[in-house]
């Protein structure tokens, strides 16, 4: 555990690295271009993702990289059962174009097909979460010590659900027909899955299309808190698959094995 709390620690510094260009671009004008897939790029997603690779090449060498930027531009390396690590240098694209602040850099070190240690960095809100194993989750906010996070029970009085600020759709409100939902908010990137490893939310399901990068921190840290990433069936969500595109998933604040508020 000591070495793995060593690689998050570093991984934290080489993340906020990366949120301090993706800052700099965020304080002029942006311009917006769409990849292949008609997703949006801007400079702050190729800067901070040079960043972040020069960074990992000193840290972990020889381990394989996947990175969402590098992935657009057909270099998406073979990767087996790992281990390998899973880069997004700017989640939440849109949330940084409309300026709203809930975008993160996240980085994952995935093992057997699990995220093993994860960080999520919020440039704009000056906020990072990590994982380095079960019971080790973490979140520091500006200059702040470092507080151990951990999943809570829900309340009888239903759940809080975090959603999908900018994916959002009818798929998700049906989903939802068969849970007792106290309060819906919404939130952008894999914040949303670090509200539930905090203990401020209670379920995320994600009806849609996401890639393991954009997801694979955020699971890392929820899972050290005590939660679960699973697929519609039950089964867990793994990593490394085929195009390395997910299917649609619930998160949730307890294991995989535990029923919540359906």
């Amino acid at each position: 555990m000591g070495e793995r709390e060593s690689l998050a620690a570093a991984l934290c510094a080489l993340a906020e690295d990366a949120g301090r260009e993706i800052l700099d671009v965020y304080a002029g004008d942006i311009e917006v271009r769409d990849k292949a897939d008609t997703s949006p790029v801007t400079d702050a997603d190729e800067r901070a993702e040079r960043i972040i690779l020069a960074g990992l090449q000193r840290l972990a060498p020889g381990v394989a990289v996947v990175a969402e930027e590098q992935v657009a531009a057909g270099g998406a390396p073979e990767v087996g059962e790992g281990p390998f690590i899973l880069v997004d240098p700017l989640d939440g694209t849109r949330e940084f174009v409309n300026r709203n602040g809930e975008f993160t850099v996240n980085i994952a070190l995935i093992e057997g097909g699990e995220p093993v240690l994860g960080v999520v960095h919020l440039p704009a809100l000056d906020e990072t979460y990590w994982a380095a194993g079960p019971g080790a989750a973490y979140r520091r906010r500006g200059e702040g010590a470092p507080e151990r996070i951990a999943c809570r029970t829900p309340s009888t009085e239903g759940l809080v659900v975090v959603a999908s600020r900018s994916h959002r759709d009818e798929a998700t409100d049906e989903f939802l027909r068969d849970y007792q939902v106290k309060e819906l908010v919404s939130a952008g990137s894999s914040l949303k899955l670090c509200r539930v490893a905090e203990g401020s939310a209670d379920l995320y399901p994600r009806i849609g299309r996401t890639m393991e990068w954009d997801i694979a921190a955020g699971h890392a840290v929820l899972g050290a808190a005590g939660g679960s990433v699973s697929r519609l069936d039950g089964t867990p969500l793994t990593y490394g698959k085929p195009g390395f595109e997910n299917p649609h998933f619930v998160a949730r604040g307890l294991p995989a094995s535990g029923t919540i508020g359906a």
